[in-house]
């Protein structure tokens, strides 16, 4: 499977996983409104191919492939932030840690 990778403005380290589609604007438009607002600005930052064999640095590449054909996106948090991969925060906030 072939995603396209932007970085995000509002936290140093924070990665948005997507498919890859040639038109970039119809990637972001595709995108939840809630999820915009917790990654601010993207900048696209590569192409990747992912594969099960496929190693990366702070993801499982299966969580990875799953995520994006089920919701669309994976959302790679920085290193030691609380917020939790499944994103689950976007649609139901918790002051429960």
């Amino acid at each position: 499977m072939k995603s396209a990778i932007f970085r995000c403005d509002k936290k140093d380290q924070m990665y948005l996983y997507t498919p890859y589609q040639e038109d970039e604007e119809a990637i972001l438009q595709a995108l939840p409104e809630e999820l915009l607002k917790l990654t601010g600005a993207l900048k696209k930052v590569m192409d990747l191919d992912l594969t099960p064999e496929k190693k990366l640095a702070r993801a499982n590449v299966n969580d990875v492939i799953a995520s994006l054909t089920e919701k669309g996106y994976y959302l790679q948090s920085p290193p030691n932030e609380i917020f939790r991969q499944d994103d689950s925060m976007l649609h139901n906030p918790s002051d429960s840690f």
